[in-house]
C-alpha cells in the first residue's frame, strides 16, 4: 500500500459504567443507560461508518460488554483484539498498538478509557477549527466517539498525523 492511501481511527470511549457493584475497577460492568447507550452508538457506527475492520478494545469488563452492545446495534468489525495495555496506560503504548496494525485495515475503532481516548485523539490529531475540539475540551464522555482520517501508513502514523472528521456522543 502507498503513502497516499487514507485510514480511519475511530476512537471510542466505552458506555458507562455501573459503580453499584462490589467488583473491582477492571470487572465494573455497564449501568442501564451504557446498555442503552452502546447499542445508539452501534446504530450511529452501522449507519455513519459501516464496517470496521478491526477493533483494539481494553480487556476491562466494561469495554468489552461496550462492544457486544455496539454489535448489538448494528456495528460490524471483521477481526477484534483485546489489549491489557489499553487499560491505565500511557498514549505511547496505544500507538504501538495502532502502528503495528496490518495495512489491510482501513478502518479502526479503538475502544478503550478516559483520559487515555482524549489524550490518543489530541496526541495524532491537528487540532483546527472542527467544533468537536471545543466539545472534547469540555469532556470526552461515555459513549462518545471521534472519527480521525489520515494519509499513510499505520506504521508511519505520527503526532498531529490525523485530522478531526466527526466527533459525536450517541445516546439511547
Amino acid at each position: 500500500m502507498n503513502s497516499t492511501t487514507s485510514h480511519r481511527l475511530l476512537v471510542m470511549r466505552h458506555a458507562k459504567s455501573s459503580w453499584a457493584t462490589p467488583e473491582p475497577d477492571h470487572e465494573r460492568p455497564l449501568n442501564k443507560r451504557g446498555i442503552r447507550d452502546g447499542f445508539a452508538a452501534g446504530q450511529w457506527l452501522a449507519e455513519q461508518i459501516g464496517d470496521i475492520d478491526h477493533v483494539l478494545c481494553s480487556t476491562a469488563a466494561r469495554t468489552r460488554l461496550t462492544w457486544e452492545r455496539v454489535e448489538d446495534g448494528g456495528a460490524r468489525a471483521t477481526g477484534i483484539s483485546y489489549h491489557e495495555q489499553m487499560y491505565e496506560s500511557p498514549v505511547s503504548s496505544f500507538r504501538e498498538l495502532i502502528t503495528a496494525l496490518p495495512e489491510s485495515a482501513g478502518t479502526v475503532l479503538f475502544l478503550g478509557h478516559w483520559p487515555g481516548v482524549q489524550d490518543l485523539v489530541r496526541e495524532v490529531a491537528t487540532r483546527d477549527n472542527h467544533p468537536g475540539w471545543a466539545s472534547m475540551d469540555l469532556k470526552f464522555p461515555t459513549s462518545a466517539i471521534a472519527v480521525l482520517e489520515f494519509e499513510g501508513t499505520w506504521e508511519k502514523l505520527q503526532p498531529g498525523d490525523a485530522q478531526l472528521r466527526e466527533y459525536v456522543v450517541p445516546r439511547g
